[in-house]
This record gives structure tokens, sequence and C-alpha cells, in this order.
């Protein structure tokens, strides 16, 4: 099932998304939840009666009231999450962006996930994506695929984790990189860097639907991975490629670490992190350090940038500047 966030009448609405139409949910049984953030609370029952309403919806689409998707102003698919980790999960990624700055593999990669905190007020969905000048100092994207808690948990076990996945989601963590480095020369962060904006969607794609693309876990791993070509495009060319099924921790074993003395709610969202190749800080890094003339590439205002994951649909984002000339950089001391 694919459920969709869009904005009805001034407020966030769920619906579930049949071909292109927009069903709903709160029009098909009046009893059930109006938003994401309630529909996630209400947990296994509204997912189970919410998966019955798609087998009606497809049995009769004319008995029920629906919206044309393309017709609408689409929301992230969980607008207002209760938190937003990001996760470092793909080791490709890690080893390649490490030997591009001349360091080696780090051991500890190997012996544990980890992830970090940013800003869940800031997640976005599709559309147009407007940034401050100071962003646009290397100003990259980062192809992902993140997931929302269904139910609420605590030291959790990575064999039983997978439970406690509602759905999957397209993630493109923006990163404005000399804000990232910069600040983390102090050994903290990312933080501005990153806390501007991250952006999910176009709907959430339920675990009933996953199976099927079930794929081998990686040895010495526990959870559920699944086979997904991971693509993104700026302005229609393909920049990066990759597989979700190529995540060495897996979403599972995030969850254990995530879940370790803390509680996890409903409406918390989990990246993957980035998918070997999924930004142009490492396809830069490669490009100079196999060509001397390489010139390195980055986002620029008017650029649209695509995130494609097979099966959980395209993320579209259009990228604007901002008319301010405020500057966080200029703000450092001498």
């Amino acid at each position: 099932m694919k459920l969709v966030s869009f904005e009805l009448e001034g407020t966030d609405k769920i619906g579930i998304l049949v071909e292109h139409n927009v069903y709903p949910l709160f029009e098909i049984n009046a009893a059930m939840p109006h938003n994401m953030a309630d529909f996630l609370n209400a947990g296994d029952e509204a997912m189970d009666m919410a998966i019955m309403y798609e087998d009606h919806i497809r049995k009769d689409p004319a008995k029920f009231n629906s919206y044309p998707y393309h017709d609408q102003k689409i929301l992230a698919p969980v607008p207002h999450p209760t938190s937003c980790r990001d996760g470092y999960a793909f080791r490709q990624h890690v080893f390649t962006a490490r030997r591009n700055r001349g360091v080696p593999m780090i051991e500890e990669f190997d012996q544990y996930p980890v992830f970090y905190f940013t800003n869940h007020n800031s997640i976005t969905g599709p559309g147009e994506q407007e940034f401050m000048p100071d962003h646009f100092q290397k100003l990259d994207f980062e192809l992902e695929t993140a997931i929302v808690i269904g139910k609420k948990g605590r030291n959790i076990k990575a064999a039983d984790a997978d439970e406690y996945i509602a759905g999957y989601m397209v993630m493109n963590d923006w990163s404005a990189r000399t804000l990232q480095m910069e600040e983390m020369l102090l050994n903290l962060g990312p933080a501005k860097g990153k806390d501007f904006s991250t952006s999910i969607g176009p709907y959430l794609v339920t675990t009933d639907e996953m199976e099927k693309y079930r794929t081998e876990t990686k040895l010495g791993h526990i959870g559920k991975q699944y086979k997904l070509s991971m693509k993104a495009f700026v302005n229609g060319m393909l920049v990066s490629e990759g597989n979700l099924g190529d995540m060495d921790w897996t979403f599972a074993e995030l969850i254990e670490r995530a879940s370790y003395g803390v509680d996890i709610f409903p409406g918390d969202v989990i990246g993957s992190g980035t998918v070997g190749t999924g930004c142009f800080l490492e396809l830069n890094g490669t490009g100079m350090l196999n060509d001397k003339d390489y010139k390195p590439q980055w986002l620029q205002a008017g650029d649209k940038v695509i995130m494609e994951i097979e099966h959980l649909g395209k993320l579209v984002n259009n990228i604007k500047m901002a008319d301010a000339d405020y500057s966080l950089l200029a703000l450092k001391k001498k």
C-alpha cells in the first residue's frame, strides 16, 4: 500500500494512493485518522484497516471519493516526524569518501552502526526547495532510503526490529558541504551543514508491499534486506546509481542501536545513509583522484533533482536561492 500526505483545506491529510488517485482515509471511514501522525499512533489496527480499504478501492474505485494525485499539493509522507535520525549504513560510501581524503577505512564501521540526529522540523517533501546563499557553497544531494517507525519500543533486538517499521520512503539528505566541513573540524556535528532541509517522499510504501523485493541479508548481519535500484538525476542527467541491497548495516540493526536505553516512537524517521556514489562529495573526490583536470560539480539554483528508488517512487525537487544577503559564513571571527 502507498500512503500519501497531501494538503486539503489548509491541513495535512492522509490518503491511499491507487493508480493516479488519492483516496482520503477519513472520507472512506470518518473514524479513521485524518493525518499521518495520528495514523501511525493508531498502530496495527489502523494499518490493517487501511490495507483492507485499499483492497475495496481496487475492486470498485468508483464507490469511493478521490482526488487526482497530480492536482494535489503533495507533502512529505510524514510531514511532522517525532524525530529524524540518519544512519551510516553503506560501507562503499564510507570507504570511498575516506579513500578520496587519503585516510584509511575506519575499522569501527564494521563493529556497530551509527547515526546522527538531524532537524525533524526541517522535513520537506516534493516540490520547490528554497535555500540560503551560504547553502550554495558546495550544495549537495545525498541519495538514501528512509523508514518510519510504526510503534513505540525500547531496547529492541535486531531480530525483532523489522516489526517496528511502518514503511519505506525515498530520502534526500541535502548537505551544505562548506558549512559542514568547517564545523566538523571541531569534532561535533554535522549541524548547520545539514539541518536546513531533509526531503522525503513522494509517498510511504508499507511493509506489505516489500516482501517481493527481499534479498539475502549480508553475512554477519540481522534483519530484512531489499534489492531496489537507487538513482539520482540532476537536470535529467543520471549522476548516481546504487542499490538498497548493498546496505551493510540493516534498518533492523539501526533500530536496535537507536532504541538502546531510549524509547522510539511512531513517526520517528531513520535514514539509511548515503548509497555508494550517492553524492557529489564522493563523486567529485573520485573524479579528482583519477583525473587531475576533473572539474568538481555542485548543485546550483535552478537545478532539478530527482531521487528515484525502485517501487518507492520519484522524489522531485527544484532548487531556488532565497532572496537574502544574510551570511552565516560571514559571521566567523577572524
